[in-house]
């Protein structure tokens, strides 16, 4: 499959080649629940897994202990552990990861700004493709 100009010929990636390494930064980023944790986490202040997990309302302790690993492994936040009893444990986004969080944040903004127009859409699209189910009633 032809993708355009492929940047590797010349020192970059191209993102629609499989093998290309950007699908691995986007895999952890485009993660809903990294997502979250990204904005969660934008304004700076850090903060303590049980805070994070009433922050992000459903999110299980299992997936946010997955996504914050994930996320220092890729160096988008920092988990500093303070030599307490019981021991005390905060995550604070790197340089990088304010840079995500600010992405993300505008995206998030988006969102809200737009939920109502987008529902309007998926309840008209739904009702359409409602009426076109063999059976249904014209």
């Amino acid at each position: 499959m032809d993708t355009g100009f492929d940047l590797r010929e010349h020192g970059g990636v191209d993102v629609f080649l499989r093998d290309c390494p950007t699908r691995a930064v986007l895999d952890v980023i485009a993660g809903k629940w990294t997502m979250l944790v990204l904005v969660a986490l934008a304004d700076g202040r850090p903060m303590r897994f049980a805070e994070l997990r009433r922050r992000l309302d459903g999110v299980t302790p299992k997936v946010l202990t997955q996504t914050l690993r994930a996320l220092e492994r890729e160096g988008l936040l920092t988990r500093t552990v303070y030599p307490t009893v019981p021991p005390r444990v905060e995550y604070r986004l790197t340089r990088l990861g304010q840079e995500a969080g600010g992405l993300v944040q505008r995206i998030t903004d988006w969102s809200q700004a737009n939920v109502a127009v987008m529902q309007a859409a998926r309840e008209e699209y739904d009702g359409r493709a409602a009426r076109q189910l063999p059976g249904a009633a014209s």
